[in-house]
């Protein structure tokens, strides 16, 4: 946009009127089902927060202790002198959870797909990406300038018939194991089959499976039982059910070496605090003895999903975490948000351009921290509203 004041406030006032405005929300409390926000007491329904970790006192008793340890910084990147104890004992048991050979910590998700794409993609490559991707993986393929041809969203026929006109030698498949906001899971299988068949790299994002899907919780790539064979690139985030901070890429030994070499959001800033991989470190022994989490937040979601319907409340197909009611209007979705928040409920409206016009949504997700109780009050809520 061109350096001009009067443009920039025409933007916001049209973002304004197409009720496509975003304000920050200041939250004034831990991380819980019931927050203070914004002075108000809230009951929320907007967090990734799946297996309520994200406060967990011996998480924080772990934190803590690092800190005091190892101080708050890390000081450098990792392949100067910000690579610690923490860090080294956390990719190894990172790799050893999702059956890989080797992980590679990033700060956040975002870096992580950014720097994997880019390392491994450029000018005269072809990236293959379901529509519905995240933004990290679609603007991780737009800078890699490798060719970006997106196929409708799990159309795995409209995928195959995009190969049959290929010819390129070096393909990626790049897509979210569970769709961040409609839900729903990739057929990884099917993808995995494609991929080999291609000789293509097969990239899966993990970031709202990994720890809650899965016998263990190591994702959907053990819920499916594919291997690092079928799926070489496996990354997912620690922000969301582990309830920490900062990603991880799982492979083999020599992808992960190769990224080690290449990617340059890994190289190029510096490693995240040795306290927050300590803390991982506690919230992956949790995730993998307290099963009930697990299980809880599954019978919270069919729930929800059976009362809804008993209600008559159209939700999209999920059987995750992630429980998105189609609204459709923009202005809609953001007056039955507003309507929730008066009713002491946070559940957030999420409008174009994260979702395609005439999709607006109100974007429900649940943590193993609520209570039948508190679906309850939702319902409720939703039912005096909608119905």
């Amino acid at each position: 946009m061109r350096n001009d004041p009067k443009l920039i406030k025409a933007f916001l006032k049209d973002k304004v009127q197409q009720h496509l405005y975003r304000k920050v929300r200041i939250t004034e409390s831990a991380q819980a089902p019931r927050m203070q926000i914004d002075g108000k007491r809230l009951l929320t329904f907007c967090s990734n927060d799946y297996l309520g970790l994200a406060n967990h006192p011996e998480i924080s008793s772990t934190f803590k202790k690092a800190a005091d340890k190892y101080g708050v910084g890390s000081g450098a990147a990792h392949l100067i002198n910000g690579h610690s104890i923490e860090h080294q004992q956390l990719e190894e048991e990172l790799a050893d959870f999702t059956g890989r050979q080797k992980a590679l910590l990033f700060s956040t998700g975002y870096m992580a797909n950014m720097g994997v794409v880019n390392a491994l993609m450029g000018r005269g490559d072809v990236i293959f990406a379901d529509k519905l991707n995240h933004a990290s993986l679609v603007d991780a393929a737009l800078v890699s300038r490798a060719k970006l041809q997106r196929f409708a969203h799990k159309d795995l026929n409209a995928l195959s018939n995009l190969y049959d006109r290929n010819t390129a030698n070096n393909t990626m498949i790049l897509s979210d194991a569970v769709f961040s906001m409609d839900g729903d899971i990739a057929e990884v299988n099917r993808l995995a089959e494609l991929a080999a068949v291609e000789q293509a790299w097969l990239m899966i994002d993990d970031a709202h499976g990994f720890g809650v899907l899965g016998k263990t919780g190591a994702g959907l790539l053990e819920q499916e039982n594919l291997s690092q064979k079928d799926v070489p690139i496996l990354m997912a985030t620690l922000g969301k059910s582990i309830g920490t901070a900062g990603a991880f890429v799982a492979g083999s030994h020599d992808l992960i070496e190769y990224l080690m070499q290449t990617a340059r959001t890994y190289i190029y800033t510096t490693a995240m605090p040795p306290a927050i991989a300590a803390a991982t470190r506690t919230s992956l022994k949790l995730i993998q003895q307290e099963v009930w989490r697990r299980d809880k937040l599954v019978s919270h979601i069919e729930y929800f999903k059976r009362s809804a319907a008993q209600l008559g409340i159209q939700l999209l197909p999920s059987d995750t975490a992630i429980q998105p009611i189609l609204v459709g209007s923009t202005e809609l979705a953001v007056a039955i948000s507003q309507q929730l928040e008066q009713k002491g409920i946070l559940v957030s409206a999420i409008r174009p351009p994260t979702v395609p016009e005439g999709t607006a949504r109100l974007r429900v997700t649940f943590s193993a921290s609520h209570t039948e109780a508190d679906i309850d009050s939702l319902l409720i809520a939703l039912e005096a509203i909608m119905c």
